[in-house]
């Protein structure tokens, strides 16, 4: 699977910006700031990251601290997931 970068930067560059090329932005790039996903594709990357990591996304942990980059993501998952969801 590679790293929960590579695999949040996939997921991105594929499903929101379209691209083959991959993510051009550096990992600490704000989702929200930088125009990279809107509101609703914070949703859908939430799902992703169940989907993916095996972990619930709880209503107090929809902060901006943990969703708004791929760094923070990253951190975030490491947090919550089991080790095996991503190694």
């Amino acid at each position: 699977m590679g790293t929960v970068e590579e695999s949040i930067r996939t997921y991105i560059a594929e499903k929101f910006l379209f691209s083959d090329d991959g993510y051009p932005f550096p990992d600490d790039a704000s989702f929200l700031q930088e125009g990279i996903i809107d509101s609703m594709g914070i949703m859908a990357l939430v799902n992703f990251v169940s989907e993916t990591y095996g972990i619930t996304v709880e209503d107090e942990e929809f902060v901006v601290g943990n969703l708004d980059s791929v760094s923070r993501l990253a951190s975030y998952i490491r947090l919550k997931a089991p080790l095996e969801a991503y190694q």
